[in-house]
């Protein structure tokens, strides 16, 4: 088992990233959704330096499965320019691993 992503991105409400989590859950695109926050980022958009309140969705899942998350992430996302990075995971639990192998969608060859 390889190819295991943790994909970041991060929405102004509460409700906005339950509704992410649940759509990638719902289509198996996601083994578990953390939503964390609310935190506080501070980043440049259209020339100014911009402070906002947002929370962040670690979403587990497979890098083969990243361009369908990124596309389900759109879909409902409310941002013109939505943060999505995906994050290799080098290193996990044996069993963490593999539960999360049987819980998202069988790899296509």
């Amino acid at each position: 088992m390889s190819g295991f992503v943790q994909i970041v991105t991060t929405v102004e409400t509460a409700a906005d990233a339950r509704r992410i989590a649940t759509a990638l859950l719902e289509q198996r695109l996601a083994a578990c959704v953390q939503i964390v926050g609310p935190i506080t980022s501070h980043y440049w958009w259209q020339g100014k330096m911009e402070q906002a309140s947002e929370y962040q969705c670690l979403i587990k899942s497979r890098q083969d499965l990243f361009a369908a998350v990124e596309a389900a992430i759109v879909a409902i996302h409310p941002y013109q320019t939505p943060e999505i990075l995906a994050l290799p995971v080098v290193a996990g639990g044996s069993g963490y691993l593999a539960w999360l192998h049987a819980e998202l969608r069988p790899e296509t060859p």
